[in-house]
């Protein structure tokens, strides 16, 4: 059986962005992250059989106060310590959205996605 665990519209005010002004200013970004778990059978209720999302939220918030350059770097390293701080995952999915970006004209996000 697949199981899923997933912390959906995570919202963060961060400093990521390529250009100096982006990364005075700040903006707001939305996290998606799911991860797929190698295993699920725990008929005694115990959370060390799972992922607490409690986790992917807490490495989504840490990495999000790491100002970036490129959104693509900020993700990367939120998969990277999924992969190597939750053992029980088989796979992860992390998808950020940078509200309003700054680029000259009205555009509702931009959207950095990786999976491994």
């Amino acid at each position: 059986m697949k199981t899923k665990v997933a912390i959906k519209g995570a919202e963060f005010f961060a400093y990521h962005g390529y250009y100096s002004e982006e990364r005075k200013s700040g903006n707001t970004f939305i996290i998606d992250a799911e991860v797929t778990l190698k295993s699920f059978d725990s008929h005694d209720d115990n959370i060390f059989d799972t992922v607490n999302y409690e986790q992917l939220y807490t490495i989504c918030k840490q990495e999000m106060s790491k100002t970036q350059k490129l959104l693509e770097t900020v993700v990367l390293n939120i998969i990277n310590r999924y992969k190597d701080e939750l053992p029980n995952i088989v796979s992860a999915t992390v998808r950020m959205e940078k509200l309003a970006p700054q680029l000259g004209g009205k555009v509702a996000k931009s959207v950095v996605e990786m999976e491994y």
